[in-house]
């Protein structure tokens, strides 16, 4: 689960990581609020920052979300000393769309704004926190290029990116924090403050579940002290029965309204952009499926798990949430029978066409349990099903439809 950057810095807060002051506001109302909060801190300049699950917010452009072709402001973070200023970036980017090389043309509505101190600092790092899944360890990357995409910097320039991979056994070491620093050229008091900085960042990573934790920048202030600038973090969904406030912090309007839809079913799914949508049971199967759709030409227009135990209703809300997609011109539903026999899945199917009105082509392959009943099921029903004895056939066929 994704979460915004002022929620990261709350976690991060808590673990001791020094992050940048702030004041989160939904409401153009909490504004005057929000200032009066950072002066009682004795801050007298501000960041205005919007809040979405992307990047390039600094970067990106302010459009009216009624008419695109009218553009409100160039960048959706900006810094001023002045209130006026400050209430004025405010008043253009919440509720507005903006739009950032990651979230595409559609962009994303502004409907949170940080409001922060504007910190002087003499360098800005990049730092990040995932699992290299190659490995099967935790790696922490490091880089003087702070402030940049590490994506480009990893393309152009991937030897300015230091890597240190935590022994699951031992835990992160001193030592390795200490290389960390070496390599970004820290010396003196900033090594010092940065060994701190690193350590207390990792155990927030690993104590609160998170799958990845990025501070770009983080950033060395003219005290030699280091601080959070900004904060990406994403929680492990699998961990939430240990915090029982993580559900507290999704935000479903970040989120595409399908996965949503499909998430309150109990449903697996995710949105791709192809044309063939996809009904599968087992995430390495629904995985497998889409490959064999791409080696017989087609594309693959979501992943969809219904799951071990699919049930008539799971089946139904699951060709509701694929038909929803206007992309979709077919579908290939291929279940293997083992713990969800394919009599209930083909009951589902046949639910599924009585009430919804299913115009495109629909290719069924059912293997397991009750594979045979299934398909008389199917042939009795007199829909215009097309039959797969395979997962070859499956795809050649669905292929073939999406051809004719």
């Amino acid at each position: 689960m994704k979460i915004h950057e002022y929620q990261a810095k709350e976690i991060l807060l808590k673990y001791g990581v020094p992050v940048q002051n702030g004041v989160p506001i939904r409401d153009i109302g909490e504004f005057d609020g929000a200032i009066a909060a950072l002066q009682s801190r004795g801050i007298n300049q501000y960041v205005v920052k919007s809040q979405i699950h992307a990047g390039g917010r600094g970067k990106g452009k302010v459009y009216n979300p009624h008419n695109r072709a009218e553009l409100i402001l160039d960048g959706g973070v900006k810094f001023t000393t002045d209130i006026e200023k400050a209430r004025e970036y405010a008043h253009k980017i919440l509720g507005n769309l903006l739009v950032t090389h990651q979230t595409g043309e559609e962009g994303k509505i502004v409907k949170t704004l940080f409001i922060t101190e504007g910190l002087d600092y003499t360098h800005e790092f990049y730092i990040g926190i995932l699992l290299d899944r190659a490995i099967g360890r935790n790696v922490i990357m490091a880089s003087t290029e702070g402030g940049v995409e590490i994506e480009k910097v990893a393309a152009e320039t991937p030897e300015k990116i230091i890597k240190e991979w935590i022994d699951p056994n031992l835990g992160f070491q001193s030592f390795q924090a200490r290389r960390l620093a070496f390599g970004l050229g820290l010396s003196g008091d900033v090594l010092k403050n940065f060994v701190s900085f690193i350590k207390l960042l990792y155990k927030a990573y690993e104590e609160s579940d998170a799958t990845l934790i990025e501070i770009n920048p983080m950033a060395i202030l003219k005290d030699n002290t280091i601080v959070a600038l900004d904060a990406k973090m994403t929680l492990d969904d699998n961990a939430m029965f240990r915090h029982k406030e993580y559900p507290a912090l999704r935000d479903t309007n970040e989120e595409d309204p399908l996965e949503v839809e499909a998430s309150s079913s109990n449903l697996n799914y995710v949105k791709l952009d192809g044309n063939v949508g996809c009904m599968v049971n087992g995430a390495g199967l629904a995985m497998a499926t889409m490959d064999i759709i791409k080696l017989a030409g087609g594309e693959p227009a979501n992943f969809l798990d219904v799951g071990g135990g699919a049930s008539k209703e799971t089946v139904e809300n699951g060709f509701r949430i694929i038909l929803s997609d206007p992309n979709v011109k077919a579908i290939l539903v291929n279940i293997f029978g083992g713990i969800v026999r394919c009599d209930r899945v083909a009951g589902g199917i046949i639910e599924a066409a009585k009430n919804i009105n299913i115009r495109i082509p629909v290719v069924v392959r059912l293997a397991g349990t009750n594979a045979d009943l299934a398909k008389k099921m199917l042939d009795d029903s007199g829909l215009a099903i097309i039959a797969a004895e395979g997962f070859k056939d499956a795809a050649e066929k669905i292929t073939k439809v999406l051809n004719n």
